[in-house]
This record gives C-alpha cells, structure tokens and sequence, in this order.
C-alpha cells in the first residue's frame, strides 16, 4: 500500500505565489519519478512538472519560468514552488509517485489539492 498526500492548495491573487509539498509513504521505499500534474474544469489532466530517473526535471511550457519542482529523496517528498500566479493555473493539483519492478511501472496519486487564482 502507498499513500500519497499533497498540502498546500489555497486561493490567491493574480501574480502571488503558493507551494505545494506531497509526500508518498507505504510499502514502497523508492521512487523513480514524483511529480505534479493538474486538471481543470472540462479539461484533460495534464503535466505540470515532474522530476523522473536521475535527477531530470521536466515543466509545461505554460509554467516554465514560474515554477520549480524539487524533490527531497530522503522523505520521499516533492515540491512545487509556483510564483507569477495566473488565473488560468486554476485548477486542481494532483501529485504522482511511480515505483519500478520487474512487471513495470506503477503510479500512485494523490487525491489532489486545489489551487483557485483571482484577478
């Protein structure tokens, strides 16, 4: 069993900033990849930012320059730091946790955290 928690959500102005943490705790020890991906109203979910195998973050073109990712590996906790807020990064904000065994790779999510942006 897994369980994958995020905190952080809340509602704030056009251009403020929030983050996020989300820490995966249960049977599994390691990680290969933690991250973020968010899904608003009528649309699909999609990635926001992501650190996979070695170390490698990955972003959405729409928050390149606004958010960071980083992951603690010792508490098996990812962050997001995201600045320069926009209405349309309204949405709610899932974590992933993927784990790798001999039958593949497994995700485990969070059951997400909602971030509300007003102008």
């Amino acid at each position: 069993q897994v369980q994958v928690v995020e905190f952080g959500g809340g509602s704030v102005q056009d251009g403020g900033s929030l983050k996020l943490s989300c820490t995966a705790s249960g049977s599994i020890m390691d990680f290969s990849a933690m991250g973020w991906y968010r899904q608003s109203h009528g649309k699909e979910r999609e990635l926001v930012a992501d650190v996979i195998s070695g170390g490698l973050t990955r972003y959405a073109d729409s928050v390149k320059g606004r958010f960071t990712v980083s992951r603690d590996y010792d508490r098996n906790t990812v962050y997001l730091q995201m600045n320069s807020l926009k209405p349309e990064d309204t949405a709610t904000y899932y974590c992933h946790a993927d784990s790798l065994d001999l039958s593949g790779t497994h995700r485990y999510w969070g059951q997400g955290t909602q971030v509300t942006v007003s102008s």
